[in-house]
Parts: C-alpha cells; structure tokens; sequence
C-alpha cells in the first residue's frame, strides 16, 4: 500500500477493464505524468495485459487484488457486464471513490450492486462519468455526476484524473447525463459522418482522395479552433463566412431549403431517448 504521503499526491487508481476508454484515459495520465506505478489495470485479456504491462502498469486478471491496494476504482467495462462485476466486489468499493464510465449505469444502480441489490448507500461515493472517443487524443469532453457522499476532495481528484483526456464539466442533475451521452457521447460520430461526406463530395467534383481528405479534416480542425478561441457563437462566425449571393451563401440555402437544423435537432432528441429507453427509464409523452 502507497504511504500517506503518496496517497496524497498520487493515489494509486485502478482500472477494471482495459480497453480502448481505459488505455485512453492511462495515456493522458500517464503523459501528465502520473507515475505508471500508481496505475493498475484488471482485464481479462491477455494480449492487452501485456500492452499495459509494458507501459510499467501493475495488471491483473482479477481485480479483487489490485483493488485492495487502490485508492480510487474506475469501472471501465462495458454496461451489460456491470451487474455482475460490481456485486462481487462490491465490499470493496463500498469505502472508496468509484467513478464509472459505462453508459446508461446510475449512481444508485451502482449503489444497490455494491449493497448486494440493497437500498443505496446515500454516503457511497460515486461520481458516474460520459466520456466521448476522442479523449483517445486527450480531446475528450466527458460529463460528470457525483452521489451525495462524494466530498470536494472526491471532485477535484475526479477533475484530475478525467482532465488528463480533456474537458471535464460537473451537472447538478443525473437525468442530464441523458442530454450529454446525446450531444458528446455519440457527438464524434455526427462529426465523422458529415466528414465522410464532405470528402465523397470533393472526390465527385474530381478531387484526389488524399486532397479531399486532407483539405476536409484540416477544415474541421481549423474550424473547430476557431469556435473554441472566439467569444462569438457559431452562428455568428458562420454569417462572417457566408458572402451575400456567394459560394457559402448556395450551399447553405440547399442545406436550409432540406430543414437541415431540423433533422440535426431530432436526430440528437432520438439519441437523447434512446440513452433513456437504454437505462430504462419511461419515455417522455410527445
């Protein structure tokens, strides 16, 4: 077990599960600096147990003994495999901070797995998480939700630990998790699709593909830097582009006359009521 001392400046945190969220989330720590010896990985396979054993991990099949020694727990598996990974270790999360990143798990379903399917600990701290791909690149944006036991301490080693991947925002309210697995969680996909596009439209109008690709991902990227510094919202920055009776100008009124806002609008609300259907929770009327 780490020392007082290490404890403090460096918890060791143990991940169950190893896959692509985990070793998203160890590369960022690990590029922060966070000493490979105070992160500890349990996962079943063992192709990737020794990728992270290579890293200077500490990794397990079993998580039983990694956690005993862990200040922090992140459940990283996928959600179906939840309610049986979590009941057999639940003694030993009940005393430490357990953050979750499996989408469409609550805060008090996590409870009564640990309780052995008993009513919640309301001193449980649990801080559940949604975090999005890119956080594979240290560009995520990942909501967070904590119980009602996590301190302020809890907050800011959870700020610490998930900022390595990138943005990291606090919500006052569970039920909003619904609105950013919508928006962030599935949000790489809508960008990736309307990229596939654009650069299938350049090929048609005879571009290379390496040309089409190059100027369509470069165009994200400078987009994207443009809205993050700018004080001025999209829709602003996106009239500074459009010239009166201009190329911009055409292909916007396409995309208008096909109530392109609409369409983009509902395909979110779906996924906003598929990541409630999926927690199984009543669907609103209307």
């Amino acid at each position: 077990m780490v020392t007082a001392s290490q404890t403090i400046s460096q918890p060791v945190v143990t991940f169950v599960g190893g896959g692509n969220m985990a070793q998203a989330l160890i590369g960022g720590l690990l590029a922060e600096g966070w000493p490979a010896t105070c992160l500890q990985v349990a996962e079943p396979q063992a192709n990737q147990r020794q990728q992270l054993a290579a890293r200077g991990l500490k990794v397990a099949e079993q998580a039983d003994g990694l956690i005993a020694n862990s200040d922090v727990i992140i459940l990283a598996v996928k959600p179906q495999v939840m309610p049986d990974i979590v009941p057999a270790l639940g003694p030993l999360l009940a005393s430490r901070l357990v953050i979750s990143i499996a989408a469409g798990v609550s805060v008090a379903m996590l409870g009564r797995w640990i309780h052995g399917g008993q009513t919640a600990d309301q001193h449980l701290r649990l801080v559940r998480a949604m975090p999005n791909t890119p956080a594979m690149v240290q560009t995520g944006a990942t909501g967070l939700f904590a119980a009602a036991g996590v301190t302020e301490a809890d907050r800011q080693l959870t700020e610490r630990l998930l900022g390595a991947a990138g943005l990291v925002l606090w919500l006052d309210d569970e039920q909003l998790m619904h609105a950013v697995t919508a928006l962030s969680g599935s949000g790489p996909a809508y960008f990736f699709h309307l990229m596939e596009n654009m650069l299938a439209a350049g090929m048609a109008l005879g571009l290379d593909e390496a040309t089409a690709r190059a100027l369509t991902l470069q165009t994200a990227l400078g987009s994207a830097q443009m809205a993050l510094t700018s004080s001025q919202p999209p829709a602003q920055l996106r009239q500074q582009v459009t010239s009166p009776n201009g190329t911009t100008q055409a292909a916007l009124m396409h995309l208008q006359q096909a109530d392109n806002g609409r369409i983009w609008q509902e395909a979110i609300r779906a996924a906003w009521l598929r990541s409630r259907e999926l927690a199984g929770e009543e669907q609103p009327a209307g």
